[in-house]
């Protein structure tokens, strides 16, 4: 009965390097766009064009930006065409000589194209999106630390913050947090800490178990993407251990509420990309680029089963806090 709710196959590749979440999207047919190049689709953009065409050129007069993606997929030609709904009225406002003054701005989609354009020579700045926090902060490790700072990010994963505040709305009483932190993950544990969770590191060959059993008692497990220790071989595991010890397990995606965990908050893509233009709204106004962020709109999904297999009852609250996307202009 246990295996059958959790349903494990269903996590796929999910779990392999947490590299980049996207939503589970209907398949439709979808206008092609952009140019390959180097195996890659660019999409460029002159702010002086009333609608921008594809094109190979790297240099135009005016504002420049490029978005850029690793494949052609359904899922993320909507990323594009939603990107560059938002995008194209920002930068279309500035003047030549203002836009001038600005370096090239790429946005990359997934965590292919941020190696890619990482490993560019160019004097440019960069937002990911669609990409974990691990991976992000991997590359920007690789960089010179100018090129670095340049190199800014909405991370895929959801907010620590929201994923505890979710965790009070669905239990209305303290309860114990704990969290296992990677290498690639411990730069969140000041900061869980400081609200409380129970932080444990693992090394590169802990026992996943011999963790699980120290957190025993805690009430929640606060999952985080680090393929240290969310991944395809340990994940039945912690969901059949934290299922024994009555915890339930926030996730860090709507695959893994789908496989057992209890619940998540979770970003679509027109979340992540009304956050992406708000940075780069800013950077053109400013000349700032904003520092990497977990998304700022959200949505939340309970595992219905899980929760009453765990005695928790779900209420309205819990299962309708969000925080929405501004409605874009039209």
């Amino acid at each position: 009965m246990l295996l059958r709710r959790f349903r494990l196959i269903s996590l796929g590749s999910r779990l392999r390097g947490n590299d980049v979440f996207t939503p589970s999207l209907p398949r439709r047919r979808e206008p092609k766009f952009g140019v390959l190049t180097r195996g890659f689709i660019t999409l460029v953009l002159a702010a002086n064009l009333a609608t921008a065409a594809p094109t190979r050129q790297e240099h135009v007069d005016g504002f420049r930006y490029q978005i850029v993606v690793a494949d052609e997929s359904g899922v993320t030609r909507r990323i594009v065409d939603d990107l560059t709904r938002r995008l194209v009225p920002i930068f279309s406002e500035f003047r030549n000589e203002l836009a001038q003054r600005r370096r090239m701005l790429y946005v990359t989609i997934g965590p292919a194209a941020l190696r890619e354009v990482a490993a560019r020579q160019c004097d440019c700045v960069v937002i990911s999106a669609f990409t974990s926090s691990q991976v992000v902060r991997a590359i920007q490790a690789t960089l010179p630390p100018a090129r670095a700072a340049a190199v800014t990010a909405v991370y895929a994963e959801p907010a620590p913050d929201d994923q505890l505040r979710l965790v009070s709305l669905l239990y209305r009483r303290p309860v114990r947090v704990a969290a296992i932190l990677g290498l690639d993950t411990a730069f969140l544990k000041p900061a869980l800490a400081a609200d409380g969770v129970t932080v444990l590191e693992t090394g590169l060959n802990a026992d996943i178990n011999r963790l699980l059993n120290q957190i025993a008692q805690t009430e929640v497990l606060l999952a985080l993407p680090d393929s240290a220790v969310y991944n395809n071989e340990n994940f039945r595991n912690i969901l059949l251990s934290t299922y024994r010890h009555k915890q339930g397990v926030i996730g860090f995606s709507g695959d893994m509420v789908k496989a057992g965990a209890l619940a998540t908050t979770y970003s679509e893509i027109g979340d992540i990309d009304a956050q992406v233009a708000e940075i780069a709204a800013s950077y053109v106004a400013g000349g700032e680029l904003a520092a990497p962020q977990f998304p700022r709109y959200f949505r939340t999904v309970v595992n219905e089963g899980v929760a009453r297999s765990l005695d928790v009852e779900v209420t309205e609250a819990a299962r309708n806090f969000a925080r929405p996307a501004p409605l874009k202009k039209p």
